[in-house]
């Protein structure tokens, strides 16, 4: 079993009252992975201080040099990267090869962020009056919270702290205490990549205490969350009183809108992949399925026939297609829903179940869901499962679909499985989503164009990855020069 405890002022210290947690593998619940010193709100301050004290030395640091920072840290990353995703497997439950391309992705995300440090500044414009300069510089804000989930425990701190720290920021990071190895294990990187110490805090603690204190902690200049809604709307309000910057990124209710002209085959393929891979524990999951009534009943049967060919089970052995729920109450959550549907007078047409026989006796497992006959008035259609839950919605056509595909909260990713352009083109005009795929899965971002939702997704006013990544984490002066004197 590892031992954490918490990084700040370039320290690894206990926390403050003495406490430590435990967390053990999903898969197998008896064997524990790590213990943590559990922080609360005298060590979120420690490490607010901190970062505060350091900004003024690494604001001063070139773009370019904290750049070679992350470059390095991404070489260290990419060094460990098998014994990294080993860790990831064991303590949040993803397959081995879904831990492994999320340590890959993180390597990915630091490096463009590195190569963008030789481009973040400003730029000239051209005055109206002779002898005069115009032109814009790019600065940091100061001190940043970032507060990342469980399901993406390395790609997602990642993707936040790296356009944070080349952009000027210090930061104080708060992981999900349910998987928080890997956002440590980050800042060893830096540690050893020579990052001055206090520019990145971790501290590892409950929402209640180490959350509020950076939202509601006055030198946090900027907060960046993911999350569900309810949460990130509670930070939201706990920063408004002060006019601190906010971004939220929060939950998704994602459609794949399968047309009575697409390969049933594909599509049902696609769909599975995006409902039931890293066990539908993904923001960007295909949780709804609206397929047109004259294919549907076909459709279904090849979703079912693509959910038994998963094989659910511990993700450290080869061959395994869909690991376990990330704790026990993630899991009695998802079968909740299920039991809901049929009461509310959907169809189970396949799994659904706890799984407990054999090797999966002392894991939180299930088998993916395919949910017929569903009604967009159901909590199923409407609310976020955030497991291999898929449910199928008959429509009369590509209107009707795009009306249901709308008729939620959320507006997160969103898909469409067709061989007409025009009804595709006609799709990504009104479809109410940040993310629009066609003839792909709803899962999967590029991390060099913009991510974020909008509706009860996002927040929706600055968004992440790409080089859009730091606006957020910048503001932007505007100079003016008379050099006819």
């Amino acid at each position: 079993m590892k031992e954490y405890q918490n990084y700040i002022d370039g320290q690894w210290t206990p926390a403050d009252s003495g406490d430590t947690f435990v967390n053990s593998n999903p898969a197998d619940t008896r064997e524990e992975v790590a213990e943590y010193a559990k922080g609360g709100k005298a060590d979120a301050q420690a490490a607010i201080a901190a970062a505060g004290a350091a900004f003024p030395e690494w604001r001063a640091t070139t773009a370019p040099a904290r750049g070679k920072i992350l470059s390095a840290v991404a070489n260290i990353i990419a060094g460990r990267q098998a014994e990294l995703a080993e860790l990831l497997c064991r303590e949040e439950g993803k397959t081995k090869v879904e831990s492994g391309m999320e340590v890959g992705r993180t390597v990915d995300i630091f490096r463009f962020m590195a190569g963008l440090s030789y481009t973040i500044g400003g730029s000239v414009v051209p005055h109206d009056l002779p002898n005069n300069m115009l032109f814009t510089k790019r600065e940091p804000l100061g001190v940043v919270a970032l507060i990342t989930p469980w399901n993406f425990p390395i790609a997602l701190p990642a993707w936040k702290l790296a356009p944070a720290l080349v952009s000027g920021n210090t930061v104080v990071m708060k992981p999900a205490s349910m998987a928080p190895a890997l956002t440590l294990e980050i800042a060893k990187a830096f540690e050893e990549a020579g990052l001055p110490k206090g520019v990145l805090n971790v501290v590892v603690g409950s929402g209640k205490e180490v959350g509020d204190e950076l939202a509601t902690n006055p030198t946090v200049k900027a907060l960046s969350f993911t999350g569900s809604h309810e949460v990130g709307q509670g930070i939201y309000q706990q920063l408004a009183p002060r006019m601190a910057r906010a971004q939220m990124e929060m939950g998704g209710k994602n459609p794949t809108i399968v047309l009575a002209d697409a390969d049933l085959d594909y599509a049902a393929k696609l769909v599975a992949m995006a409902g039931y891979m890293m066990t539908g524990q993904v923001c960007t999951a295909t949780s709804r399925a609206i397929v047109d009534e004259k294919v549907a009943d076909e459709f279904t049967e090849k979703l079912v026939a693509e959910a038994k060919a998963r094989n659910v089970g511990n993700g450290m052995q080869d061959g395994v297609t869909m690991g376990p729920a990330v704790c026990a109450s993630e899991l009695e959550g998802n079968l909740n829903y299920v039991k809901i549907a049929q009461e509310e007078g959907a169809e189970l047409c396949w799994g659904g179940e706890q799984l407990g026989e054999g090797d999966l006796e002392h894991g939180h497992f299930m088998s993916p869901a395919v949910i017929g006959n569903v009604k967009n008035d159901m909590r199923i259609a409407q609310e976020e499962v955030f497991g291999p839950v898929v449910g199928v919605v008959k429509s009369s056509g590509f209107d009707e679909s795009i009306a249901l595909a709308n008729d939620v909260e959320y507006g997160l990713s969103a898909s469409i499985i067709t061989r007409d352009i025009n009804k595709a083109m006609r799709y990504t005009d009104q479809i109410e989503a940040g993310v629009v795929k066609i003839n792909q899965i709803s899962t999967g971002l590029a991390l060099q164009v913009p991510f974020g939702g909008v509706k009860h997704s996002s927040s929706n006013n600055f968004k992440e990855q790409g080089q859009t990544a730091i606006d957020f984490y910048t503001q932007v002066k505007s100079v003016y020069l008379d050099y006819s004197a």
